[in-house]
Parts: C-alpha cells; structure tokens; sequence
C-alpha cells in the first residue's frame, strides 16, 4: 500500500472514530434518532455513521438492540438488515441477509451466509432485492 494511501485510510479512520464518539453521545442523551426524530435523512445518516463504526462493534450491537425494538416507523427494516449482518459478521456468527460481501477471485460473494438457500425470502422480507441482482450490481459497479 502507498504512504498516500495509508495516510488517507488512517484520515478515515480518524473521521469515523470522532463520528462515532459523536453519535454515541445523542443515542445516549437522546436514544436512537427515529425517522420521526431526525427524519428519513437524519436516520440514514445516523445509520450510515454506525454501519461504518466497526473499530466498536459493542456500539454497533448497542445501537442495532436499541433500533430492534422501535415501532415501524423507528428505524427502516434494510437498515436493519444491514446492521444486524455487520453485527453478526464482527461476533463471529453468520450473517442473515447477505449484505456484506468479500472479493474471491475479482468477483464478490457474501460472506459467512447463514442457510443461503432461503436467503432470498429473508431478502424479501425487509424490502431488499434478490442476493443475485444484488451480487451483479457489486461486480457492475466494481469494474
């Protein structure tokens, strides 16, 4: 890896623990920002920020508790999903929907998929579409 390269992913790095800190500080005075908090893009940012805190996965299991138990309204259900494979995946578990994936011979797969026989079920439950339009688009959008 280039030393540009290695300064620009230890700058992220920084960025994402000084966002997470600040996150953890409105979940803990103010509990999970709900859509009818913070509305649909103050929740996806508030999402994004914690989908992308790996460096503290006990905060990411923390708030994916926190965003389980909210009305339908709280938090969306691919959001969900998403935070609850990051979640899995970080405890050493299998992941339910498919969401994060691994490269394997310049294509990408899902990583440790728990029974991916239904997975397109489980998919479909929470409003994501097929794992198979799901693993073209990752290998479109790669090359």
């Amino acid at each position: 890896m280039a030393e540009e390269d290695r300064a620009l992913q230890s700058r992220l790095g920084d960025i994402d623990r000084d966002n997470t800190r600040w996150l953890r500080g409105v979940v803990d005075e103010h509990g999970w920002p709900t859509r009818r908090m913070v509305g649909d893009d103050g929740a996806a940012a508030a999402w994004l920020l914690v989908q992308h805190a790996d460096h503290d996965p006990e905060f990411q299991r923390s708030c994916l508790d926190r965003m389980g138990v909210l009305p339908d309204a709280g938090a969306t259900p691919k959001h969900i999903a998403y935070l609850t494979d990051r979640v899995l995946l970080a405890e050493g578990q299998s992941q339910v929907y498919g969401t994060q994936m691994e490269l394997a011979n310049g294509t990408h797969r899902p990583r440790n998929l728990r029974d991916p026989a239904t997975v397109d079920e489980r998919r479909a439950e929470v409003g994501l579409r097929p794992i198979a339009e799901y693993i073209e688009s990752m290998n479109r959008d790669q090359s």
